[in-house]
């Protein structure tokens, strides 16, 4: 049974990082694509970033192209998502995503893509 565990949002300032990690439990994980998903409240889920099966394409939303970074570690079953410069505009619930198979640029942003979905971890950015 495959289970994602998301950790490190917390409350930021504006211009700092965060390194948000997602943990694999189960099976497959270095035969998955992953991405990473958020959604403030009122607002649709949306897509910040994904990272296909063998980590050798990524894929990231234009809104955040440039301060986000995807990357996995298989040994570990992690995947992570670097985020620079925060805003208050990036406050939200960031959710990670896994699908068995290769993802594409048409592919890793959609929600319907993914098969298993992590509960979330809030960030806030704030001063």
């Amino acid at each position: 049974q495959v289970r994602l565990v998301e950790s490190g949002g917390g409350l930021v300032q504006p211009g700092e990082s965060l390194r948000l990690a997602c943990v694999f439990s189960g099976h497959g994980f270095s035969a998955m694509s992953l991405g990473w998903f958020r959604q403030a409240p009122g607002n649709e889920r949306e897509f910040v970033a994904g990272i296909s099966w063998l980590a050798s394409s990524t894929f990231y939303s234009d809104s955040m192209k440039g301060r986000v970074i995807i990357s996995r570690d298989n040994a570990k079953k992690t995947v992570y998502l670097q985020i620079d410069a925060l805003k208050p505009d990036d406050s939200a619930v960031y959710y990670c995503a896994a699908v068995p198979g290769l993802s594409s640029a048409q592919t890793a942003g959609r929600k319907d893509t993914y098969t298993y979905w992590g509960q979330g971890t809030q960030v806030t950015v704030s001063s």
